[in-house]
């Protein structure tokens, strides 16, 4: 019998798997040198990007409450806060009666109103427990409540959208227009309050800044500094630095406001910064 002869078994030497240790090595330094950078920037672009989007959707949700303001609503008691009083829709009233049709009923302002017509149908239907605001001339009145009516019944009208039923209220004198806005019954005065930002970061490189929107009830009084935001609606967080400006007689009359709004987030060292104009009609 013919022994059989016993071939070596293959593998790797000890020179190879060394060689093969190095050039894994060098490609990994290479793919960390070229890389990193390529990841870390696109990183930086992803978190200025949320940033901006963030910034972006806040300062959009100001611009259009502040726009559908009730005119002459605004407050600002510091740079970092603005109130107002958002409005659901507005109408054209009644301001004499139809020679022609028989039981109209106009808003007089002579006397205490208890019931008026509305011309043109609102966009939002009015509820009892919301409000109409009528004449606002200046910001305190329609927080004090000298030209706000508390609705209590909601009809029809012999000629026109609607006849509204409210609270007896004395409007003021002599109102020659024929506007009225509706407030809701539930958002009556709204807050937009930049929270803890004071220009400096924290230790993560984040802006330490919250910016809040916070509802609260009508406050007759102006306010003398930003109301704690701690039960209101986060908007945007790592904000390094906001301002509000307010301009309430902008141009050659005053019948046009206008709010300059300023942010800055910053997250992880990355900042995206946003600056928006409204312009706030202020004719009653």
């Amino acid at each position: 019998m013919m022994a059989r002869t016993r071939r070596p078994q293959s593998g790797f030497t000890l020179v190879e798997l060394i060689l093969v240790i190095v050039i894994g090595a060098v490609l990994a330094a290479t793919l960390a040198v070229f890389l990193r950078p390529a990841v870390d920037s696109w990183l930086s672009m992803r978190t200025r990007a949320e940033l901006s989007y963030q910034a972006t959707g806040a300062l959009r949700r100001m611009r259009d409450e502040i726009r559908s303001a009730v005119p002459n609503s605004i407050r600002t008691p510091g740079p970092q806060c603005i109130e107002l009083v958002p409005t659901l829709a507005g109408a054209r009233l009644r301001r004499a009666e139809d020679t022609e049709v028989a039981g109209t009923m106009p808003l007089d302002t002579s006397t205490t109103t208890t019931q008026f017509d509305v011309l043109t149908p609102f966009a939002v239907t009015p509820a009892p427990g919301d409000y109409v605001v009528i004449d606002n001339q200046n910001p305190g009145d329609v927080y004090s409540g000298a030209n706000r009516a508390h609705i209590t019944a909601v009809g029809a009208a012999t000629a026109g959208a609607l006849r509204l039923t409210v609270d007896p209220t004395d409007f003021p004198p002599g109102y020659q227009g024929n506007r009225v806005v509706l407030v809701s019954g539930a958002r009556r005065s709204v807050f937009y309050v930049c929270e803890g930002a004071d220009g400096t970061l924290d230790a993560s490189g984040n802006g330490k800044g919250v910016l809040t929107r916070l509802t609260r009830d009508f406050v007759a009084s102006y306010p003398a500094a930003c109301p704690s935001a701690a039960s209101g609606d986060v908007l945007a967080t790592s904000v390094r630095s906001c301002r509000f400006v307010y301009d309430p007689s902008q141009g050659a009359t005053q019948q046009s406001g206008f709010v300059s709004m300023q942010i800055a987030l910053t997250r992880s060292g990355e900042s995206a910064s946003l600056v928006v104009g409204a312009h706030v009609s202020n004719v009653p």
